[in-house]
């Protein structure tokens, strides 16, 4: 079992990295902020399941990355577009496009992977246990994730020249 101050010393460590993880599965910022209160409490609840406090990071990640699902499941059962949405431009930008804006684009499977594996500096092995999936779909995911990175920002580069 963790004590209070390491519980707080270690949430602030992982903040950012909690918000970023719950905005690569979720895109409003309310429902970022929503998942990130609820995995913290339930975190809190659940930590006599912590075996070992050097697991934290991979242990708190998997209890955002299962509340976020919780939401999204929750919001499929009520479908809205929200004005912004209804009016984007039909055409593409004129300047290419930043990383972060790719890899937005990518499906939610293989951006929660690339972020924890290249932002956040889980090993495979912790982004499986974290995810709940073999190693071998995260080995997949990453590759897949990269080849499609590397289509979208050679069309964003090729674009920008013209």
């Amino acid at each position: 079992m963790i004590d209070e101050a390491t519980f707080m010393d270690e949430v602030e460590a992982m903040e950012r990295a909690l918000y970023r993880v719950s905005r690569s599965l979720l895109k409003s910022p309310e429902d970022c902020a929503d998942a990130v209160q609820e995995a913290l409490t339930r975190a809190w609840q659940k930590q006599h399941t912590l075996r070992s406090p050097s697991r934290f990071r991979p242990w708190l990640m998997k209890i955002l990355v299962n509340t976020c699902r919780d939401i999204l499941r929750q919001r499929q059962k009520i479908r809205f577009v929200p004005l912004e949405e209804q009016m984007l431009p039909t055409e593409p930008p004129a300047e290419p496009l930043p990383l972060r804006e790719c890899i937005d684009q990518l499906r939610p499977e293989w951006r929660i992977t690339v972020l924890l594996y290249y932002l956040e500096g889980f090993s495979v092995a912790e982004i499986a246990d974290t995810l709940g999936v073999p190693q071998g779909t995260v080995k997949t995911r990453l590759m897949k994730a990269r080849a499609r990175l590397s289509v979208l920002l050679r069309e964003d580069w090729e674009e920008g020249e013209q």
